[in-house]
């Protein structure tokens, strides 16, 4: 277990999945990222890698072969190295194994990077490509924030502010957890969306054409805010188990497979590749005020 400090954060990551488990406010008090209670949901803030969401058939389709994975990819099952930790600052390594290699087919180094900076937590994905051979892949982040921030208040006194108003519109996944093609206008007042226990009735909401580029959670009964902010990341995901006291906030680089018939892993969509030698970078930030 790593942890992180200054004087107004702490917090703590561990090498299964490289996955955050707390993210304590030191003036408050509060402790903002959900306890994985087992009975409810058993996850902090699962990393999601080299797959967002569900493929059809639990498979990858690479190079004319077929290769079983799971939901978000095994990434946040994995064990990482600590490759590097101050007291601000960490970074995580995965590398590719014969293990891997049973599921995704590349050789490859995939790391995160975990920076504290005042109230402020940067969190970089890299992945290093080590092969003779383009990588595709997908990733993605699935943080859950504990709502309300204290017992005094409920879960309906607080609501998602978007950074812009805009129209929003979710696109819809079946039982299975693969998208329709249907989509559904989200009421908004403004640039907020309110909390409710009955938001995530049918699975996530999942935004693709955002122009906000940050949202927050706040609270009607105070100034206490989280914001996490994703510039490179274009689709985005929001999602609760329903009922239960948090909310995730989930900046993605790919998404899950729509219904119909497999697709080789370079046309799935919003798929993402780094060429031969290179390496790819993608941050967002959770900051709390």
């Amino acid at each position: 277990m790593a942890t992180l400090e200054n004087d107004l954060l702490r917090i703590s990551i561990r090498p299964k999945g490289a996955e955050l488990t707390s993210i304590f406010h030191k003036p408050s008090g509060i402790e903002h990222l959900w306890q994985a209670d087992p009975m409810v949901w058993g996850w902090h803030a699962p990393n999601l890698f080299p797959v967002v969401g569900g493929c059809l058939n639990n498979q990858l389709l690479i190079d004319g072969k077929t290769y079983p994975i799971e939901r978000h990819g095994f990434a946040r099952q994995s064990t990482f190295d600590t490759t590097e930790s101050t007291k601000t600052h960490a970074i995580f390594s995965l590398r590719s194994s014969d293990a891997t290699r049973v599921h995704f087919p590349y050789e490859f180094e995939f790391q995160l990077i975990y920076e504290l900076d005042g109230p402020k937590i940067t969190i970089t994905y890299r992945l290093v490509n080590a092969d003779e051979k383009t990588i595709y892949f997908s990733v993605g982040a699935h943080p859950a924030f504990a709502v309300p921030f204290t017992a005094e208040e409920s879960y309906e006194d607080y609501f998602i502010e978007f950074e812009q108003a805009e129209p929003l519109e979710t696109h819809m996944l079946s039982s299975a957890g693969y998208f329709t093609g249907e989509t559904i206008a989200v009421p908004t007042n403004g640039n907020r969306l309110a909390l409710t226990k009955h938001l995530f009735d049918a699975d996530a909401l999942v935004f693709k054409n955002l122009a906000s580029r940050s949202v927050a959670i706040r609270s009607d009964k105070h100034d206490h805010a989280l914001t996490v902010a994703y510039p490179d990341f274009p689709y985005l995901g929001l999602w609760a188990k329903p009922g239960a006291p948090f909310v995730c906030i989930e900046p993605w680089l790919g998404c899950a497979d729509s219904e119909g018939e497999p697709k080789p892993i370079q046309q799935k969509e919003a798929i993402q590749q780094v060429e031969t030698g290179k390496v790819f970078e993608a941050s967002f930030t959770i900051e709390v005020s």
